[in-house]
Order: structure tokens, then C-alpha cells, then sequence
């Protein structure tokens, strides 16, 4: 079990991407705290993942909000006694237009959003971190030099991401805190039912890949697990590209 015994934080653990990482961490051996902005769904993963025989706990956080970011991460330290993986796949509440038809509000929602919610919730399990000299921040949504029109702000924020990461990743490197970023181009399962012209998406995410096939969110759960892990102790201030190539690097 590549995280046996490791505690582990997942932000938006109630969308598809956070709730796959907390999956696979859990059944890796990892005790998965999991918070997010609606108790339902995360009631329902905690459930789940006891039923398989994993260690899963809930909590409301809104993950953009310092002080409910803070106090959530600190109580996780008391119970849990450390805290080794901060994974934040929280979403950004992005609208995608084309910038010259975009509203400055609705242009900086995703950014305003990656940026604090990715910080926040660094600093505070960095903290903790800090005081062993080890642990992993990982985030999901990380850019690239490709792009395609009318998405907004929402690239914009993805690229900020990945600045962000090398910057947590320069200053917490010496604490032992590794820094990682994973980055997808599109996972096609993560697409809500009956999302509005769901078939040609995902006609035109696997059409963009290289291996003819797009990640699905196994693919998302194991390959966290595996970074999380200590068999990925030489990765830090770096992305790691699960797009089946239809991101280039």
C-alpha cells in the first residue's frame, strides 16, 4: 500500500477529480480527511470508502475562506497527529466566453479563485509540514502552451497555478515539502450527466490525445496516489502530464 498510514487533506473532495484521489489514497492505506462546500457528497464518498475498509473523515470548508481554511487544517493536525498529503482539486467556478466578450468580474473569477483557494490551503498544511520536514502539496489543473478560444479566464488561472507551484515549490524544498502539480486535457467521466453537448466534448478530448484515449478518473486516483507516495520522493516543483499527449510538453 503505496500510503499506509499517511494522512491525507482533499479539497473539493465532493466533485469527480478530488473524490478519485480520495479513493485511491484511502485504498492505498492512507486516513483521508475530506472537505468541500456541500456535506452531501462528501457524506457520501466518507460512506463509500468506509464500506471498502478505508478511514475517511468530512467537513464543510469553503476552501477560498482563510480563517475555515486554517481552522479545518489545524483540527486535522490534532486528531490525525501530522498531516503528510494537502491535495486541492477545488473548482473555479469558471465562464468560459471569449475575452473581448467576457465581464472583468466573470474573467477573474477562476483566477481569483485558483490563486486563493491553492494558497490558503498550502500555507496551512505547510505549517504543519514544516515541523517533520516532509510531506506533498499537490494540485489539480495544472497549464500548458497550448490553449483554444473562448475560454475566459479559466487557462489564465491554470498557467497561474503552475507559477504559483514553483513558487511554493523554491521555498518549501528545503523543509522537505515537495511541490506537484498534475495536469490533464480533459478527463471526459468528470463531465456532470446530462451536461449539454457531453458527446461531442469528449469526442474532441479523445480526438486531441496521442493514445486515442482520454484519463479517466482511475487513471486521475492512481497516478495521485503514486506522487503522494514516497516511491515518488525525487518529484517536486514540477507537473506531471496524465493528457495521453494531448498536452505537449
Amino acid at each position: 500500500m503505496l500510503l499506509r498510514d499517511k494522512v491525507a487533506v482533499v479539497y473539493g473532495a465532493g466533485g469527480a477529480i478530488g473524490g478519485a484521489a480520495a479513493r485511491a489514497f484511502a485504498r492505498e492505506g492512507a486516513r483521508v480527511f475530506l472537505a468541500g462546500r456541500t456535506a452531501a457528497p462528501l457524506d457520501e464518498l466518507a460512506e463509500d470508502i468506509r464500506t471498502a475498509g478505508g478511514d475517511a473523515e468530512t467537513a464543510v470548508v469553503d476552501a477560498r475562506d482563510e480563517a475555515a481554511v486554517d481552522a479545518f487544517v489545524d483540527g486535522v493536525a490534532a486528531r490525525a497527529g501530522r498531516i503528510d498529503v494537502s491535495f486541492n482539486a477545488v473548482g473555479y467556478g469558471d465562464i468560459q466566453k471569449p475575452l473581448m466578450e467576457i465581464s472583468e468580474g466573470d474573467f477573474l473569477q477562476p483566477i481569483v479563485t485558483a490563486m486563493r483557494s491553492q494558497f490558503l490551503t498550502t500555507r496551512a498544511a505547510a505549517r504543519h509540514m514544516t515541523a517533520r520536514g516532509t510531506g506533498v502539496i499537490l494540485a489539480f489543473g495544472g497549464g500548458g502552451t497550448q490553449t483554444l478560444p473562448g475560454l475566459g479566464g479559466f487557462k489564465i488561472a491554470l498557467d497561474a497555478l503552475e507559477g504559483l507551484r514553483r513558487q511554493w515549490a523554491i521555498e518549501l524544498g528545503p523543509q522537505g515539502i515537495r511541490v506537484v502539480t498534475l495536469k490533464s486535457g480533459g478527463v471526459p467521466e468528470s463531465l456532470p450527466a446530462g451536461f449539454p453537448g457531453a458527446e461531442a466534448i469528449v469526442d474532441s478530448l479523445v480526438e486531441a490525445t496521442q493514445l486515442g484515449r482520454a484519463a479517466t478518473l482511475d487513471d486521475v486516483g492512481d497516478v495521485a496516489a503514486f506522487v503522494a507516495s514516497d516511491r515518488a520522493r525525487t518529484l517536486t516543483a514540477t507537473d506531471v502530464n496524465i493528457s495521453c499527449g494531448a498536452i505537449v510538453d
